[in-house]
C-alpha cells in the first residue's frame, strides 16, 4: 500500500509516521508513505496556497491549482489517479468497516485542509471521499490524516505480525475487545479470571466472546444496533 499526504506541514507528519510500528513497516517495505509540501506547487513567488473567499467572510480558502497540480504529480508517479480522501468535518465519521474497504485501494492520497477549507471545485473534480474522525473541528487536517493513516496502515499485509493482531480487536467484528491480563496472576488482591489460567482454549474463547458481547452492550449499545 502507498499513501501520499498533501499538507502544509510534511515534516511534522513524517516525524509521527517514522516511529514505532508504522516506522518499521516503512523500513521493511511493507508500506510506502510520501509527504508532499503543498507550497511546492504554488504558482507565485510567495508560495501562496490560499485566498479570500468569494461572498465575503472570515478566513481564507485553499486554492484549486496547487492541489490539482500536486494530485496530478502523484498520478504521474504511480501511473494512475489515486483514490483521493479529503479530511473534513463534513465527511462520514471514520469506522472500522470503512477502513477494511479502504485497504482494497493500492494507492491512496490524503488531502489536509486548513483555514476555512478547500475550494469546492477541486473537491468536486478530484476527491473520491470525505472522512471525519469525529463531530468536532480542529485547526487543520493533519491530525485527522495521521489517525486515518495509522488505523489504515496497521491493516496492510506485513505491518503487524499476524492478522489475529487486529481481527480480535475492538470494532473489527462489531464488538468491543474482551479484557486483557498479564503477570502477576494476583495484583492488589485481584486475581486474573481463573478460566484464563486453565489452558482450556475453547473455554477461554467462549469467555472472551461473552465478555466482548457484555462490554459492547454496556459501553457501546449503538454498535449492536448497527448490526
Amino acid at each position: 500500500m502507498r499513501i501520499d499526504l498533501i499538507t502544509l506541514f510534511p515534516e511534522m507528519c513524517k516525524a509521527v509516521m517514522s516511529e514505532s510500528i508504522i516506522g518499521r513497516a516503512q523500513k521493511s517495505g511493507a508500506v510506502q508513505l510520501h509527504f508532499h509540501q503543498l507550497r511546492d506547487f504554488a504558482l507565485d513567488k510567495h508560495k501562496r496556497v490560499d485566498d479570500s473567499p468569494y461572498g465575503g467572510g472570515n478566513g481564507m480558502v485553499m486554492l484549486c491549482e496547487p492541489i490539482a497540480l500536486c494530485i496530478e504529480h502523484i498520478a504521474q508517479q504511480i501511473g494512475q489517479k489515486p483514490y483521493v480522501i479529503y479530511m473534513s468535518p463534513k465527511g462520514k465519521v471514520l469506522k472500522q468497516q470503512a477502513l477494511k474497504e479502504l485497504t482494497k485501494h493500492e494507492y491512496i492520497t490524503i488531502l489536509c485542509g486548513h483555514y476555512e477549507g478547500v475550494d469546492q471545485r477541486v473537491l468536486d473534480e478530484f476527491v473520491d471521499e470525505e472522512i471525519s474522525i469525529g463531530d468536532y473541528v480542529l485547526t487543520g487536517g493533519e491530525l485527522p490524516a495521521l489517525v486515518l493513516m495509522d488505523s489504515l496502515l496497521r491493516l496492510a499485509p506485513g505491518v503487524l505480525s499476524a492478522d489475529e493482531c487486529f481481527i480480535n480487536e475492538s470494532h473489527y467484528n462489531g464488538l468491543l475487545e474482551h479484557p486483557q491480563y498479564t503477570k502477576p496472576a494476583v495484583w492488589h488482591g485481584e486475581a486474573v479470571p481463573e478460566v484464563l489460567l486453565s489452558g482450556h482454549h475453547s473455554n477461554i474463547e467462549k469467555w472472551r466472546q461473552e465478555q466482548s458481547e457484555s462490554l459492547t452492550k454496556t459501553h457501546r449499545p449503538d454498535l449492536l444496533a448497527e448490526e
